[in-house]
């Protein structure tokens, strides 16, 4: 009965110590069943912070490309740009450059022409119309020889025209037709108002401005061929004359003193006897 009662009380302890350890793996699961929760769900935040990490990093990535290759192709856009802008002024200033050439081409053509032109004038003798056609030779785009010669044609041409018209002049004042006169002598001047017979020119302009009592005309002239020429004896006229001038005029003290300067200047000239005839008259008179 003892030993019934013994197992009975080792079956007890037994179903205790089982009954404990029981609870203590029960415990035990439970324990290990939170520390899995809880490293399943480090393991997800671990997860889901990795996948936003590679996101952003994705995200990052393709704005870092994209960004690249913007500026690779907005610095390529901007090279073809300057190229095409170089090349477009390039070529606006090669069709400058040939309408340049063109204008040129054009322009030397129509001064062959007028070159030619005047050639033919020179060669025909026709003084005035070569002189005439001058302005418009010289303005063209010629060579510098083509403008000295072209310049020694004219200066002999006017040369030439003033001495023909002079001599006309002459002819014209014989037949005492003194406004014909006049005017051939007024053109030869405008031809020629340097050449070394010009003088002579102005001192025969003079007399047939006196002739048409035109002594407001005439009286210019002879004070400065008597003040100005190099020509001796046309000033010895140019004096004489405007002595006679201011004696019309009835300025009588310019016609005394004139006809002084015409004897201190000149007390051997032809005029001389007259000269002193004509002071003491003044002088008497006046």
């Amino acid at each position: 009965m003892r030993e019934a009662d013994d197992e009975l009380q080792e079956i007890k302890r037994e179903i205790i110590e089982s009954r404990s350890l029981v609870i203590k793996t029960n415990n035990l699961t439970n324990a290990l069943s939170a520390d899995i929760k809880s490293i399943a769900k480090r393991q997800q935040n671990y997860e889901r912070r990795i996948s936003w990490n590679s996101a952003t990093a994705y995200v990052v990535f393709v704005v870092v490309v994209f960004s690249s290759l913007k500026f690779a192709v907005d610095a390529r856009v901007d090279a073809i740009e300057a190229k095409y802008a170089h090349l477009g002024q390039q070529n606006t200033d090669f069709l400058k450059e040939r309408d340049l050439l063109k204008e040129q081409i054009k322009a030397r053509e129509s001064s062959d022409m007028e070159s030619s032109r005047f050639y033919d004038l020179l060669r025909q003798g026709r003084r005035v119309d070569l002189i005439r056609s001058y302005d418009a030779i010289k303005a063209r785009p010629i060579t510098k020889a083509e403008q000295a010669f072209f310049a020694d044609a004219i200066e002999k041409a006017r040369s030439e025209q003033a001495v023909i018209l002079y001599l006309q002049a002459q002819d014209t004042a014989k037949l005492q037709r003194w406004q014909e006169s006049a005017s051939l002598l007024e053109e030869s001047i405008k031809y020629k108002d340097d050449a070394s017979f010009t003088p002579s020119v102005k001192l025969a302009l003079s007399t047939a401005y006196r002739k048409l009592k035109r002594l407001k005309d005439a009286i210019p002239i002879l004070m400065h061929l008597s003040e100005q020429s190099l020509d001796r004896e046309v000033q010895n006229d140019a004096l004489y004359f405007l002595a006679q001038c201011y004696e019309e005029t009835e300025s009588w003290n310019e016609a005394k003193n004139t006809w002084r300067t015409l004897l201190r200047k000149f007390p051997e000239a032809r005029h001389a006897s007259e000269a002193k005839i004509k002071v003491t008259q003044l002088a008497n008179l006046h």
